[in-house]
């Protein structure tokens, strides 16, 4: 765990994200998930795998949510803390301040994609990673339903740790 920790301070030292990341945002540092199973493909064609108890609980809660009419896409799942740092690197070199960045994204070793226990949802007709999310039958099924399958929004309006508002990012807990 030691190295991990050392990793993640280097990369936030080489991306500008300031020591007292954590304690300003509430977060906890997130082991980077090993052992991942394939779950399906996202809306782009990508293979997406999550850990084996949320993979299981995602195909448990996708497959109702079908039988019920709702479709849910994938937009991502799991994702290594090496592509949360080239999300960054993009998003610094198009000249958005980091301040400004963390609002949308987790700093590296924070996000919960790290864990292979997060998604990234969305629906037909609906631009993934968008706001507009909120206003579907599958956001509202979700709300419904997701906690029956250990799925929880992650980041709600008015969140602790100032993420901005993400009515399509789930976690299983």
């Amino acid at each position: 765990m030691q190295i991990y920790i050392q990793r993640i301070k280097l990369i936030h030292l080489q991306l500008g994200i300031p020591e007292n990341y954590e304690c300003d945002h509430g977060l906890s540092l997130k082991q980077e998930e090993t052992e991942l199973v394939e779950i399906e493909k996202d809306i782009y064609g990508r293979l997406q795998r999550l850990e084996p108890t949320a993979a299981s609980a995602w195909k448990n809660m996708a497959l109702q949510a079908t039988k019920e009419g709702v479709i849910l896409n994938v937009v991502s799942a799991f994702r290594a803390v090496d592509n949360q740092k080239e999300i960054i690197q993009k998003k610094l070199a198009s000249g958005q301040p980091i301040a400004k960045i963390l609002r949308v994204c987790a700093a590296p070793g924070y996000s919960e994609h790290h864990t292979g226990k997060a998604l990234d949802l969305t629906t037909t007709g609906c631009e993934p990673l968008s706001e507009m999310f909120e206003n579907t039958s599958a956001f509202s099924w979700l709300v419904e339903n997701a906690k029956f399958y250990s799925f929880a929004l992650s980041y709600p309006k008015g969140n602790k740790a100032g993420i901005a508002y993400e009515p399509w990012h789930w976690a299983c807990h």
